[in-house]
């Protein structure tokens, strides 16, 4: 591998990197060097490639002296040597996004998961930075999309995105720049050097999550709702609205007072689909309350009674928590019922994940062992618990300062 130095309008160096494997396109004649990514479709239109050996070279223009042009060949030489060079390539963000990285990934992560990467970067990414070439990117432009996006993303309406909506975008392009990195069209991530907003404070989570007057208040409301078995369990066991309405009954033992959680149903744009759990704590065994098995028992029955109302009309599809013909919500859904049933019984306004909330705050407040709480909840760690309800176990606090001063002045 050698290069050597021009003069032309202005100095040049022309680096040779000799005879590399490329694919060609068969339509649009795109060349596609098979050394930074393995395609088998070209990026541009879709077509067919080809193997093709063909010689390459890199040329840098617009030195005003020979000097300055062999100083930035020995540069380059300096980084091939070393494994950290990247091929300079005119493709911008929205390429490398949406024709590159997000095709790449999708048979890769789960299907909601690839859902909102593609609502960021389509939403929210390209349409702020999608023209700027990838390797011009850079962390104050990335800081200028935060704030654009604090300020005015909302895709529908006016107004801004939540610090933590924000964050989660920040990830989404961290990711996609780290990948980036790894398949060579990148040196370094510039999302390392931006500053995404602050996440809101964990303890406003206690703003979200209702006192014990208040769940009382509302279960009593909704008791002869048709929903009430699904409301009750979601405040006393903590499960995520995809947990519940994914529940199937061969995972539900009412005479051992335990659930099984296997999976969840995910809305992905206008599906629902069956995910499994995010983490190995995700799968879970999730220990019921006599109240709780009681009322699963009724619904049971319930349940069987309306089968028998609709007869072959009826959709088995084993799950506990179905509409009256045997088929699944769509969890959207009940959020929305769920927020209407708030107003109208007049407590403290809660989201439906509130409930879950509620579950963690009430049990960790009782003295309940913060590893059983995260246990319940699925949380990957019980730092994950502590560190979201932190403020809910001042009991913790108070009895460990007591243990100590006794230890030292007793």
């Amino acid at each position: 591998m050698r290069g050597h130095v021009r003069k032309r309008s202005t100095w040049e160096y022309i680096l040779e990197l000799g005879d590399l494997p490329t694919r060609r396109c068969t339509i649009c004649r795109r060349r596609h060097w098979v050394g930074r990514k393995p395609l088998k479709v070209c990026t541009k239109c879709g077509g067919p490639l080809v193997d093709r050996i063909e010689r390459k070279q890199q040329v840098k223009t617009g030195y005003a002296t020979k000097r300055e042009a062999q100083a930035g060949l020995t540069e380059v030489l300096r980084e091939l040597q070393q494994g950290t060079y990247v091929e300079p390539t005119k493709v911008t963000v929205k390429e490398f996004l949406s024709l590159e990285w997000l095709p790449a990934i999708e048979a890769t992560i789960r299907p909601a998961t690839l859902a909102s990467y593609t609502t960021h970067v389509n939403t929210h990414i390209v349409p702020r930075i999608g023209t700027v070439p990838l390797q011009m990117l850079s962390a104050g432009q990335i800081n200028r999309l935060y704030a654009e996006l604090r300020k005015n993303g909302r895709a529908r309406g006016t107004g801004g995105l939540s610090p933590n909506s924000v964050r989660r975008i920040h990830a989404t392009l961290h990711r996609a720049l780290r990948d980036a990195v790894r398949w060579g069209y990148l040196s370094r991530n510039p999302v390392d050097n931006a500053d995404p907003p602050r996440t809101v404070d964990s303890e406003l989570a206690a703003a979200k999550a209702w006192q014990v007057g208040d769940l009382k208040t509302f279960l009593a409301s909704v008791h002869d709702d048709r929903l009430h078995p699904l409301w009750l369990t979601l405040a006393l066991t903590g499960l995520r609205r995809g947990e519940a309405l994914g529940l199937l009954w061969q995972d539900v033992d009412l005479k051992t007072g335990r659930l099984v959680v296997r999976r969840s149903l995910v809305p992905v744009n206008a599906d629902v689909v069956v995910s499994e759990p995010k983490t190995r704590r995700g799968h879970r065994t999730v220990t019921l309350d006599p109240v709780t098995v009681s009322v699963l028992k009724a619904w049971r029955q319930q349940q069987r009674d309306e089968r028998l109302a609709w007869g072959p009309a009826w959709t088995n599809t084993a799950l506990v928590f179905t509409r009256e013909d045997g088929t699944a919500w769509r969890p959207e859904r009940i959020t929305q019922i769920f927020a209407v049933l708030v107003k109208k019984v007049k407590v403290a306004p809660i989201t439906l994940h509130g409930l879950r909330h509620t579950h963690a705050t009430l049990a960790l407040a009782a003295g309940v062992h913060p590893r059983v709480v995260s246990d319940r909840l699925g949380h990957s760690t019980v730092a994950l618990t502590l560190d979201v309800y932190s403020h809910a176990i001042p009991a913790l606090e108070e009895e460990a300062a007591s243990r100590i001063a006794a230890l030292v002045t007793g």
